[in-house]
């Protein structure tokens, strides 16, 4: 999207073949880490694996043939029609609402029969899938997921076994030579690299999501809402009685002492500046500030050692 805004002679493409780029990237995706570790991507992730439907104990990290591809082809494509299936619904349905089709034409009887029959069928898709979490939650089936049944495998953990599997590298305990050494190297790098390359990923996702919120028209109106608040005035003379400072004219005049100041001091707490002697005396018995009469200690003090125009 950020591309396909920026080019869009170029990239706008990219933009409206989202979905099956999409389909492509998840395919390689699953497909790897189905070889790999006999599971998805999320499977993988939470510690879980496939395992054959009569298999039982450890058994190799790869699934069998029919298994991997009846696999892969449920993780990827169901996904990938169920999302065309709505997106044609939502179309269908602007478009009854401003066909220019005539109402008896047939494709207008078939787009409103779709329409009429499309939640039923939605509605039992959900409820296969409820039934069978159901049914699983309850001890009665293996399977959370109707698609799992179908791919004939179940999820298991991943076992200590398991695991030695996953991360013994093929051939390093028969020979030691160069070769192997070099190539356990290489295969090393690549893996540092493949992890890097995954991390860059999960790092520049999280940042395009932040990107994307900070330029939101709802942010937007949020910081503009924000910048709106009016300016708040500065701090104004708080004490009003004979003995307190006021203002000299000049800027380079001590308020307590009316004379030049010496010795430069501002308060952090006002922003005042004094001769370090007067204001030092004075915050020492007050505890105040002597023009605003906010709350000041000793430690307040800041020193100015550039020279004063």
């Amino acid at each position: 999207q950020v591309l396909a805004e920026a080019a869009p002679g170029r990239c706008a493409v990219l933009w409206r073949r989202f979905d099956e780029l999409y389909l492509a990237l998840d395919a390689l995706l699953q497909h790897h880490c189905l070889r790999r570790r006999g599971a998805s991507f999320s499977e993988s992730f939470y510690g879980l694996r496939r395992a054959p439907r009569g298999q039982r104990g450890p058994g190799p990290a790869a699934l069998p043939g029919p298994q991997h591809w009846k696999s892969l082809l449920l993780l990827v494509l169901v996904p990938y029609l169920k999302g065309k299936l709505e997106t044609l619904v939502c179309s269908l349905r602007e478009e009854d609402e401003y066909s220019i089709h005539p109402p008896a034409s047939s494709w207008k009887r078939f787009s409103r029969a779709f329409l009429a029959a499309y939640p039923f069928v939605n509605m039992a898709w959900e409820g296969w899938f409820l039934t069978q979490q159901l049914c699983y939650i309850l001890g009665k089936a293996q399977h959370h997921s109707p698609l799992l049944r179908l791919a004939g495998v179940r999820l298991v953990r991943l076992t200590a076994e398991d695991i030695q599997a996953l991360e013994k590298e093929p051939g390093g305990a028969q020979t030691h030579g160069i070769k192997t050494q070099v190539q356990s190297a290489v295969r090393k790098a690549l893996g540092g690299i493949a992890l890097s390359l995954s991390t860059g990923l999960s790092v520049s996702v999280f940042f395009l999501q932040f990107l994307d919120w900070w330029y939101s028209s709802e942010n937007q109106e949020t910081i503009k809402s924000l910048t709106a608040l009016p300016t708040p005035p500065p701090p104004v003379h708080l004490d009003h009685e004979a003995g307190s400072a006021l203002l000299p004219e000049l800027k380079t005049v001590c308020p307590l002492c009316h004379k030049i100041r010496v010795n430069a001091t501002a308060l952090a707490t006002s922003g005042f500046v004094f001769c370090y002697r007067c204001v030092h005396s004075y915050v020492k018995a007050q505890q105040r500030c002597p023009v605003t009469g906010y709350a000041t200690e000793l430690q307040h003090l800041v020193k100015l050692y550039c020279p004063e125009s």
